[in-house]
């Protein structure tokens, strides 16, 4: 049994739509322009956050459970993982472009989905078309992983923002805000 999505918008979901997918678009140009700054930023950024979650992680077992061996293995693996990318972004870019290539083949299945739910609804098109984009870079990283992270994840990641954006912003041109 086939379901269709119906989209109804008031005129500030509209708004916030179109801006939305012009801020995507805007983000996705610069990821495309300066791709291994990005891959760098997002390794490093990653691993400051491990870091700082392992730093957490470990404050609470302290606190809670500082005899449990058990307790302490994912403060552990957290900071040692968090270190592992800081001292070794160039690793880091390896492990976070396969990770990376997992989250396209996901957000390529569901865009699909969506957009399957969606039809004949105007725009479900547009959808179809980022979750095929979102499979073929998937397709492209892993056959590419690991010598090209460096320099594909940024690329990748505003490539698909660029395609989200303008995803949006086409799905908000095709339809028209309702009145409150």
């Amino acid at each position: 049994m086939a379901t269709s999505l119906n989209i109804m918008l008031n005129q500030r979901s509209h708004k916030t739509l179109k801006a939305t997918g012009i801020v995507l678009i805007l983000i996705g140009i610069v990821g495309i322009a300066l791709p291994q700054f990005l891959s760098m930023a997002i390794a490093l950024f990653a691993g400051w956050l491990l870091l700082l979650a392992g730093s957490i992680a470990m404050y609470m077992t302290w606190h809670g459970f500082r005899n449990s061996w058990v307790a302490w293995l994912k403060p552990f693996v957290l900071v040692a993982v968090g270190l592992l990318i800081l001292l070794n972004p160039i690793a880091g870019t390896a492990a976070l472009g396969l990770m990376l290539a997992m989250y396209f083949l996901f957000d390529g299945f569901a865009g699909i989905g969506s957009a399957w739910e969606m039809r004949p609804q105007k725009g479900w098109g547009w959808l179809m078309f980022n979750g095929a984009t979102s499979l073929l870079l998937a397709t492209i990283f892993i056959l590419g992983w690991p010598f090209t992270s460096a320099w594909l994840i940024g690329l990748f990641i505003g490539f698909s923002l660029l395609i989200d954006g303008f995803s949006l912003l086409m799905l908000c041109l095709a339809t028209r805000p309702v009145e409150e």
